[in-house]
């Protein structure tokens, strides 16, 4: 009997990809085999995010489309896992008949069980329960990338901030044990894997649960000291609990790459107080100012939203001089959207949407500019480079990252994958360089 096939299609955060790495190990455990074309899928899974009002209504768009191809072969199941699934819970089945399996962000031991279920007969099957004794059981994974892997070390939220959903969708802040990490990081290492990426809403809020590593800054070294593993890299870390000794981790851990990226969400104070965010604009310069001092360069990076309930245009005007103050080397930025459950969600939405347009647009031109000029300041610099798959700019090309996570692309043989290469950079470009092999 030819054996089942399963797609699943990610949206979101990297904890996402990394859950839907999760439940392909365990969906290739059962005995089925994945796919690239949905038309020929017994199961199709789509894993969400609920960040924001576009994120959805991508998902129920995507939903469409899907129905045209699922529908082809006999038979087949459609799921909706992630965030979105454990906000909407049973609604998703008035709102889309055509699923039959909805999975939360904690739930994904149950999904062989839930199958089970459908197999013999059951309309459609759901589990949103938060139970947080599963969230660390140790999957089968399918790792999208042969190079680099991810790694949660915490899970959660305990902050509320006003505009968030995650505390909700991901449930409460909890810490892996430092040894189960390292035990994970180990064989990774001995499978060939020379990067790791940290996992957590609040990376570096991390507390080891078993009290034998103190700090997260303390994690990193060991990490770093495992035979194997040449680069390490975090996200997302909070302001509030963002110190001085990670970064003099980075300075003394060549392991640890010399990247942060930072949340600050808006430059002004007042807007940081409505948004629930615990620093002001004083007290978040201050980690920046101390990044900035460090021996070895850090690359900084930043989450931006534009038109949060009762942004005037003097707030605006805060956030576009903090990104001239911080010149930082990438910003991700978005218009406010507000999400039911949320605090900010009772303020209403008070920015019309042309305006918050106009606002993102301004944003997005004025740290374009500050890109442009940051990277052409490395034009005839050279770096190593991890080189992870071909250029999407030239599939002739080769493409990797400095441990600053500056993109470069160059031409260089296939053999080059998955190693590390010295490049000096000829040219530069907003969001990319070019560079040639030394």
């Amino acid at each position: 009997m030819e054996p089942k096939k399963f797609f699943i299609e990610t949206f979101g955060c990297q904890m996402n990809h990394h859950d839907s790495e999760k439940v392909a190990g365990t969906l290739t455990q059962m005995g089925y085999v994945p796919t690239e074309d949905a038309s020929e899928a017994d199961l199709l899974l789509l894993n969400t995010c609920n960040i924001r009002e576009k994120a959805n209504q991508k998902v129920f768009s995507r939903l469409g489309s899907l129905q045209k191809s699922y529908g082809t072969k006999p038979g087949a199941k459609v799921g909706l896992l992630g965030c979105m699934a454990q906000m909407e819970g049973p609604k998703i089945f008035e709102k889309a008949p055509n699923v039959d399996l909805v999975v939360g962000s904690s739930s994904y031991s149950f999904i062989p069980r839930l199958l089970e279920k459908l197999e013999q007969g059951a309309p459609h099957v759901i589990d949103v329960s938060q139970d947080v004794d599963r969230l660390f059981e140790t999957y089968p994974q399918s790792r999208e990338n042969p190079y680099k892997a991810f790694v949660t070390i915490m899970e959660g939220c305990n902050r509320y901030c006003a505009f968030c959903v995650v505390p909700y969708t991901r449930g409460p802040e909890r810490s892996r044990s430092g040894e189960h990490v390292l035990s994970e990081i180990r064989r990774l290492a001995s499978e060939g894997y020379p990067e790791v990426m940290l996992l957590g809403q609040t990376v570096n809020s991390w507390r080891d649960p078993a009290g034998a590593i103190p700090t997260f800054a303390e994690l990193l070294k060991r990490i770093a000291a495992v035979p194997g593993i040449r680069r390490i890299r975090f996200t997302s870390p909070h302001p509030s609990d963002f110190h001085c000794e990670i970064v003099e981790v980075m300075e003394t851990t060549p392991e640890v790459c010399n990247q942060v990226h930072l949340p600050v969400q808006s430059g002004s104070t007042e807007v940081l107080r409505r948004m629930k965010r615990d620093y002001t604009r004083d007290e978040y310069l201050r980690r920046v100012e101390f990044i900035k001092a460090a021996q070895r360069e850090i690359a900084l990076s930043t989450d931006i939203i534009v038109g949060f309930p009762g942004e005037s245009q003097e707030d605006f005007e805060e956030t576009l001089s903090l990104l001239e103050q911080v010149r930082y080397d990438q910003i991700f930025s978005f218009k406010y959207s507000a999400r039911p459950g949320t605090e900010a969600f009772t303020f209403g939405d008070t920015i019309p949407e042309e305006e918050k347009s106009r606002r993102l647009a301004v944003l997005q031109e004025f740290q374009r500019k500050i890109q442009i000029e940051r990277n052409a300041s490395l034009v005839g610099r050279e770096f190593e480079i991890f080189v992870e798959g071909k250029s999407q700019k030239d599939l002739n090309e080769l493409m990797g990252r400095t441990t600053q996570n500056k993109i470069v692309n160059f031409a260089g043989s296939p053999e080059l994958l998955g190693k590390f290469a010295r490049v000096r950079v000829t040219n530069s470009f907003p969001n990319s360089l070019a560079g040639e092999l030394i």
